[in-house]
């Protein structure tokens, strides 16, 4: 049985497909590395709640999608964009 921590994150990666759009469709799109390092801004909000702002050059969209909610949910987010480049890196074929 899945901890509660899996399945907020299998949650979360669900709402953003649902609630904002990012589905495999979407994901596939972003090829470079975007869902790895928007994910990292999300790590980098938990040591540095303005550090991904001020200077992570890896957010590939607007300022105003980033929504830093606090150490777990910001882990959950991140958690979720990782899983997010793991299944495209598998329907690519790389997942190696």
């Amino acid at each position: 049985m899945p901890s509660r921590a899996a399945r907020d994150v299998l949650d979360e990666r669900a709402r953003q497909a649902i609630e904002e759009g990012f589905t495999a469709e979407h994901d596939d799109q972003h090829r470079r590395g975007e869902l790895t390092f928007a994910a990292i801004a999300y790590l980098m909000a938990l040591v540095n709640p303005n550090g991904a702002r001020t200077w992570w050059p890896g957010w590939s969209w607007s300022w105003a999608w980033f929504k830093p909610q606090g150490p777990r949910r910001d882990l959950v987010k991140a958690g979720a964009l990782i899983l997010a480049e793991i299944e495209r890196l598998d329907r690519a074929g790389r997942g190696g």
